[in-house]
């Protein structure tokens, strides 16, 4: 997956396109790979004995579905920027992104430093900043600029998505979640910002309301290879072995990378659970 967060990818940050390497009970060898986020995102497993308590607190309580699906606080009260770009503009923009490299990152850096001390207040700058900090991997530099950027562009869908990578990033699941409800409330068939969502979810052991994200995501595009990937390590989570196998055959056909995860999720429950040797 290196697509996932590819997350994270320098260039997939800017756009899930990048992706997070998260800490989860997979080896480093056995992570599934995406090409949709820009490094590869670690499906966290599925729960255990253990943590099953834990878990169905969460979804009960602070981390209800209800709650992810919600827009960050400052979407409520917006209405759509009828400029921004459509979700096929943002999503080549993403891919272009992921092209840079490090030096054009840090021009990009300079180049919002510069117009920053001219208007601190330059949502532009800010936004150019956070990605360029994000996709050099300086999270927490990247964080207080998207914030700020938000207070002044509430109904930028590309701000929300960002951020929610950024999120990603830093482990702030919940976060994650709202912010990409924000981007798919003003850009509703941006399907990366639903895959983002759906990741997010995982990570929370959300899988059942992952699934859904990652639907959404396939009805706008059906060859979405790192969307069909994920749907089917998240059935395979709670015992739907037909549908898993069914997903992560096709998206084996469609990228050669999800092989892994055929091989790994496609055998039941406890492959993700790490059980399998």
């Amino acid at each position: 997956m290196k697509s996932l967060l590819p997350y994270l990818a320098p260039a997939a940050l800017a756009g899930l396109a990048f992706a997070t390497s998260c800490a989860t009970a997979t080896t480093e060898k056995e992570r599934p790979t995406s090409n949709s986020v820009a490094t590869a995102v670690v499906p966290p497993p599925a729960p255990t004995p253990e943590t099953a308590t834990a878990t169905t607190a969460a979804a009960d309580g602070s981390v209800s579905v209800a709650a992810l699906d919600a827009p960050a606080a400052e979407a409520t009260d917006a209405t759509a920027d009828p400029n921004a770009p459509s979700a096929a503009e943002a999503s080549a923009a993403r891919a272009a992104e992921k092209k840079l490299t490090a030096a054009d990152y840090k021009y990009q850096l300079a180049r919002a430093n510069v117009s920053l001390r001219t208007n601190p207040k330059n949502p532009r700058a800010l936004l150019e900043r956070a990605k360029a900090n994000s996709n050099l991997k300086n999270y927490k530099d990247a964080a207080p600029d998207y914030t700020a950027a938000l207070r002044l562009q509430r109904n930028n869908p590309d701000l929300y998505y960002n951020k929610g990578v950024n999120e990603l990033m830093m482990k702030q699941y919940k976060a994650a979640s709202s912010d990409f409800s924000g981007a798919v409330k003003y850009r509703p068939d941006d399907k990366e910002a639903f895959f983002g969502r759906g990741v997010a979810k995982m990570q929370m052991y959300q899988y059942k309301a992952a699934v859904s994200d990652f639907t959404r995501a396939i009805t706008i595009d059906s060859l979405y290879a790192d969307a069909i990937e994920y749907r089917g390590i998240s059935y395979a989570s709670f015992d739907r072995l037909k549908e898993a196998r069914r997903d992560l055959a096709k998206a084996a056909q469609l990228n050669p990378e999800a092989e892994k995860s055929l091989r790994r999720y496609g055998k039941g429950n406890s492959m993700v659970r790490g059980g399998n040797k």
